[in-house]
C-alpha cells in the first residue's frame, strides 16, 4: 500500500530570509527596499538619498513568484 504525496494537503515552509527583506501591504502588494543605498552614497545628491529610504513596489511578475515562498 503506497501513499500518494501529490494529493496530500501539504504546505510549503516560509522562506525566512524573504520575510526579512520584503513587506506585504494590506492589499497584498509586496514592497522592497530601493537599490544602491549601501555604499558610495557620498557622491549622490540629497534627493537621491531621500528617495532611497522609501519602500518600492515589486514588479507583478516577481511578486507572483515571491508569494509562493512568503506563505501567502
Amino acid at each position: 500500500m503506497s501513499f500518494d504525496f501529490s494529493k496530500a494537503n501539504m504546505t510549503t515552509k516560509t522562506k525566512k530570509a524573504l520575510i526579512k527583506r520584503f513587506k506585504i501591504t494590506k492589499n497584498g502588494k509586496i514592497l522592497r527596499r530601493a537599490t544602491g543605498q549601501n555604499h558610495y552614497r557620498s557622491k549622490k545628491t540629497g534627493e537621491q538619498k531621500r528617495k532611497g529610504r522609501k519602500w518600492v513596489p515589486l514588479a507583478k511578475t516577481e511578486a507572483k513568484r515571491l508569494k509562493k515562498y512568503l506563505g501567502n
